[in-house]
Protein backbone atom coordinates (compact mmCIF):
# COMPACT_ATOMS: atom_id res chain seq x y z
CA UNK A 1 0.00 0.00 0.00
CA UNK A 2 1.67 3.41 -1.09
CA UNK A 3 1.10 6.38 -2.61
CA UNK A 4 2.18 6.63 -6.24
CA UNK A 5 3.41 9.33 -8.41
CA UNK A 6 4.31 9.27 -12.50
CA UNK A 7 6.33 11.95 -14.28
CA UNK A 8 5.49 15.01 -14.47
CA UNK A 9 4.44 15.48 -18.41
CA UNK A 10 1.17 17.04 -18.20
CA UNK A 11 0.61 20.71 -19.31
CA UNK A 12 -0.86 22.95 -16.62
CA UNK A 13 -1.27 26.79 -15.58
CA UNK A 14 1.63 28.95 -15.80
CA UNK A 15 3.72 26.75 -18.04
CA UNK A 16 3.90 24.03 -15.47
CA UNK A 17 4.30 20.55 -15.96
CA UNK A 18 1.87 18.32 -13.53
CA UNK A 19 2.24 15.06 -12.42
CA UNK A 20 -0.59 12.10 -11.42
CA UNK A 21 -0.44 10.93 -7.48
CA UNK A 22 -2.47 8.47 -6.09
CA UNK A 23 -3.12 5.81 -3.60
CA UNK A 24 -3.41 2.23 -3.87
CA UNK A 25 -4.74 1.77 -0.43
CA UNK A 26 -7.07 5.00 0.27
CA UNK A 27 -8.52 8.17 -0.39
CA UNK A 28 -7.74 9.16 3.20
CA UNK A 29 -3.80 7.86 2.79
CA UNK A 30 -3.55 10.25 -0.58
CA UNK A 31 -5.38 12.86 1.17
CA UNK A 32 -2.74 13.07 4.40
CA UNK A 33 -0.22 12.86 1.96
CA UNK A 34 -1.11 16.05 -0.13
CA UNK A 35 -1.49 18.28 3.03
CA UNK A 36 2.16 16.68 4.35
CA UNK A 37 3.38 18.02 0.85
CA UNK A 38 1.71 21.09 0.42
CA UNK A 39 -0.49 20.52 -2.16
CA UNK A 40 -4.11 22.12 -1.90
CA UNK A 41 -7.40 20.48 -2.09
CA UNK A 42 -7.99 22.03 -5.22
CA UNK A 43 -5.50 20.17 -7.30
CA UNK A 44 -7.44 16.76 -6.18
CA UNK A 45 -9.92 15.58 -9.00
CA UNK A 46 -11.68 12.56 -8.78
CA UNK A 47 -9.30 10.20 -7.72
CA UNK A 48 -5.87 11.82 -8.26
CA UNK A 49 -3.77 14.98 -7.36
CA UNK A 50 -2.30 17.18 -9.54
CA UNK A 51 1.27 17.85 -8.53
CA UNK A 52 3.59 20.30 -10.09
CA UNK A 53 6.59 19.48 -11.49
CA UNK A 54 8.63 21.25 -8.41
CA UNK A 55 7.21 19.28 -6.02
CA UNK A 56 7.63 16.00 -7.82
CA UNK A 57 11.08 15.52 -5.70
CA UNK A 58 9.65 16.63 -2.36
CA UNK A 59 6.88 13.94 -2.83
CA UNK A 60 9.81 11.00 -3.58
CA UNK A 61 11.80 12.30 -0.48
CA UNK A 62 8.56 11.90 1.97
CA UNK A 63 8.21 8.25 0.39
CA UNK A 64 5.72 8.65 -2.71
CA UNK A 65 6.55 5.78 -5.08
CA UNK A 66 7.39 6.89 -8.85
CA UNK A 67 6.00 4.79 -11.38
CA UNK A 68 5.12 5.26 -14.81
CA UNK A 69 1.27 6.16 -15.84
CA UNK A 70 0.23 3.08 -17.04
CA UNK A 71 1.58 1.10 -13.80
CA UNK A 72 -0.22 4.00 -11.66
CA UNK A 73 -3.31 3.89 -13.46
CA UNK A 74 -3.70 -0.31 -13.32
CA UNK A 75 -2.38 0.23 -10.09
CA UNK A 76 -5.35 2.41 -8.95
CA UNK A 77 -7.64 0.06 -11.27
CA UNK A 78 -6.62 -2.62 -9.02
CA UNK A 79 -7.01 -1.22 -5.93
CA UNK A 80 -11.29 -0.51 -6.86
CA UNK A 81 -10.20 3.40 -6.43
CA UNK A 82 -10.44 4.57 -9.93
CA UNK A 83 -13.30 6.77 -10.88
CA UNK A 84 -13.04 7.34 -14.16
CA UNK A 85 -14.33 10.88 -15.74
CA UNK A 86 -17.95 11.20 -16.17
CA UNK A 87 -19.15 10.11 -20.26
CA UNK A 88 -20.67 12.53 -22.18
CA UNK A 89 -24.64 12.36 -22.01
CA UNK A 90 -25.58 10.11 -25.47
CA UNK A 91 -27.24 12.05 -28.12
CA UNK A 92 -30.82 11.08 -28.10
CA UNK A 93 -32.89 9.54 -30.50
CA UNK A 94 -34.25 11.55 -33.14
CA UNK A 95 -31.75 14.05 -33.01
CA UNK A 96 -29.20 12.84 -35.39
CA UNK A 97 -29.28 14.53 -38.50
CA UNK A 98 -29.51 13.24 -41.62
CA UNK A 99 -26.87 12.74 -44.61
CA UNK A 100 -29.71 15.10 -46.52
CA UNK A 101 -29.75 17.75 -43.90
CA UNK A 102 -26.10 18.00 -43.20
CA UNK A 103 -24.00 20.97 -44.82
CA UNK A 104 -21.69 20.07 -47.46
CA UNK A 105 -18.69 21.56 -48.40
CA UNK A 106 -18.38 24.21 -51.31
CA UNK A 107 -16.94 22.87 -54.18
CA UNK A 108 -14.12 25.12 -55.50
Amino acid sequence: MSVLIDTPIWPGPRGWLFAHMVSDHSYEELHAFARKLGVPPRAFERDHYDVPEHLHARALELGAEHVSGQDLVLRLRAAGLRRPAPMPPKQQRGTHTQASERPTRPTS
